[in-house]
C-alpha cells in the first residue's frame, strides 16, 4: 500500500499546491494592479498617499466614486460637519 500511496497522492499533493500557489500569485497581481495609492474616499488630485493626515475636503467632488444622486444642502452640510459629534440641524 505503501507504494501506491507516493506514486498518487504524492503527485496529487504537489500539484495542488502548485495550483494553490499559482491563483494566490494572481489574486495578490491584481490586487496590486487595483490599488492606485489613494484612499477609498479621495479622489486623485485631493490627496497624496504619503499625507499623514487623511482628510479630505467636503462636497462630491472630493470624493473618488461618483455621487448616486445628486447632493442637497443636507448632504453637503453632514459633508462638512464629519467627523463632528454634533450632525447638521436639519
Amino acid at each position: 500500500m505503501q507504494p501506491a500511496i507516493r506514486r498518487f497522492a504524492l503527485p496529487v499533493l504537489t500539484a495542488t499546491l502548485a495550483a494553490g500557489a499559482g491563483v494566490f500569485a494572481l489574486w495578490r497581481w491584481r490586487r496590486r494592479a487595483r490599488h492606485d495609492g489613494h484612499a477609498a474616499a479621495f479622489s486623485s488630485a485631493e490627496t497624496d498617499p504619503e499625507n499623514f493626515a487623511q482628510t479630505r475636503s467636503a462636497g462630491p467632488d472630493a470624493m473618488r466614486d461618483p455621487a448616486v444622486r445628486a447632493w442637497d444642502e443636507v448632504d453637503q452640510a453632514s459633508d462638512e460637519s464629519f467627523p463632528a459629534s454634533d450632525p447638521p440641524g436639519y
